[in-house]
């Protein structure tokens, strides 16, 4: 592979002379930018949920204010699940560094079924991330994981990676039944699933204690690291340790500026799901920048 608009040096003198960037360039033949990349191949998964929010107008100002909030590091990997509507629009105007999920897919495929959006249109319009099981539509369309295992099924088999959302209430947790909620329903039910160890290369975790959702109320890094550790060692004893090892999990309850790099620095938090923050600029300076260098 040749340099853009430039030979490849011959001589000792010129490959001296050269930029360390252009050696790598030589060396790996890509982009130094995509070299850099190419070091941090378990990158921190930063995920924007829009949710139902935003006008032409405002959709069109936070683009542009992405777009211009300075530098991603190569070590985290930035989504934005965007609503269906402007889905196609932000597709072309958003930066390359930041892919565009959905929030949502349809249960089934193509056909008739009024009103659903099925995993194979997203891919094909250019999503690459689908949120699937968040805790809004588990709560206000009564959504069954069992139901959610259906639909990550279908967007893997359309070629899409999954955000898996699990979380349990205020309530559950002062009746101790974190284990019996995150673990064996929201998790358990990926058991069903029959997922290869192929397919769980694109499926991310994504914790979101409910009680910490738009609540301003943020678990403390320490609390969160606790059920991560717990999400980790399920993992490891269910499917394999190879899968717990490089599955990532986010953290996705009232993460922002202010307190991520807190959060992020926890062993076992690799990256968040991130909601009323992901509307802002702060989503690429104050949560994405924030990823500690591994």
């Amino acid at each position: 592979v040749q340099p853009r608009g430039n030979e490849r040096p011959d001589s000792q003198k010129d490959a001296r002379s050269m930029s360390s960037a252009w050696a790598k360039y030589l060396a790996f033949g890509a982009d130094p930018a995509e070299v850099e990349s190419y070091k941090y191949p378990k990158k921190y998964l930063i995920g924007g949920n829009w949710k139902s929010n935003g006008t032409v107008g405002s959709v069109s100002k936070l683009v542009k204010g992405l777009n211009e909030a300075g530098p991603i590091p190569p070590w985290a990997e930035v989504v934005v699940g965007v609503p269906y509507v402007f889905i196609p629009e932000v597709l072309k105007t958003i930066r390359k560094d930041i892919a565009v999920g959905a929030q949502d897919c349809s249960a089934t495929s193509y056909g008739a079924y009024t009103g659903e959006v099925p995993a194979e249109m997203l891919k094909e319009i250019g999503c690459t991330w689908v949120i699937l099981g968040h805790s809004e539509r588990r709560t206000n369309q009564k959504e069954s994981s069992d139901l959610v295992v259906t639909k990550t099924k279908n967007a893997l088999k359309a070629g899409l990676s999954v955000m898996f959302c699990v979380g349990e209430t205020l309530e559950e947790r002062e009746a101790g039944k974190i284990d019996a909620v995150v673990l064996d329903d929201h998790l358990g039910a990926l058991l069903k699933g029959d997922f290869t160890e192929k397919d769980w290369d694109s499926i991310a975790v994504a914790y979101e204690p409910v009680w910490a959702i738009g609540t301003g109320v943020t678990a403390s890094p320490e609390q969160a690291q606790e059920v991560h550790a717990k999400i980790r060692a399920w993992l490891s004893s269910k499917v394999s340790p190879a899968v717990a090892s490089k599955v990532r999990i986010q953290y996705g309850g009232s993460m922002k500026g202010a307190n991520a790099a807190g959060l992020l620095a926890q062993h076992d938090i690799d990256g968040g799901l991130i909601g009323g923050a992901s509307l802002k600029t702060e989503f690429i300076t104050g949560v994405a920048a924030n990823c500690p260098k591994p």
